[in-house]
């Protein structure tokens, strides 16, 4: 049974393949990822995972398959902090989590071949170092965090700001790895 993977993130492709999973289709999907007024992070995060898997299997031509959907959110309390469009943002979610405490929340969807939904979300608590305004400057001026959910890539020049981490890394770099293999798996999804 193929299993397409709704997504073109190079990081989950990756992740993934570090679990010997290579996806027979990638469809990566074009969705509204606003946040809903009062709406708290992982109902976000499982909203837009859902939202996902449902547009790639509409969109899908092929036999029936696994659809794979993953949603990553940085949320500082109960703040959804954005997917950061520009150094602006890089910059004021840097700022925001310099010397705090935060969450990375992963909502991860599979849509099966009869139509049955199964969700999971993957929680990491991640602690940042006081950023000194230099090192935030410099940061931004790599362009790393742009594209990215909180504004910096922990698999790149932000690991240095992590003073601690308590929960999967996989799931901060975009896709908990153990928890998706186990659902995939759960769910009946054998690799070729």
């Amino acid at each position: 049974m193929p299993l397409v993977l709704a997504s073109e993130s190079p990081r989950r492709k990756a992740l993934l393949a570090q679990a010997g999973i290579t996806p027979d289709a990638i469809l990566p999907t074009n969705i509204d990822e606003s946040v809903l007024k009062g709406e708290l992070p992982r109902i976000h995060a499982l909203r837009l995972a859902t939202a996902k898997a449902r547009k790639a299997a509409d969109e899908w031509n092929g036999a029936p398959a696994f659809i794979l959907a993953a949603d990553t959110v940085v949320a500082c309390g109960r703040r959804i902090l954005p997917k950061a469009l520009d150094d602006a943002q890089v910059r004021d979610c840097l700022t925001l989590l310099s010397g705090r405490r935060h969450q990375v929340l992963t909502a991860v969807a599979l849509l099966t071949p009869d139509g049955a939904l199964r969700t999971k979300v993957a929680l990491t608590r991640v602690s940042m170092l006081r950023l000194t305004p230099a090192q935030i400057d410099a940061y931004v001026e790599s362009r790393e965090g742009v594209g990215k959910a909180g504004g910096y890539a922990i698999q790149g020049h932000a690991e240095s700001f992590v003073k601690e981490i308590s929960g999967a890394y996989s799931n901060v770099v975009g896709l908990p790895l153990a928890l998706t293999v186990a659902l995939l798996a759960g769910n009946g999804w054998r690799a070729p």
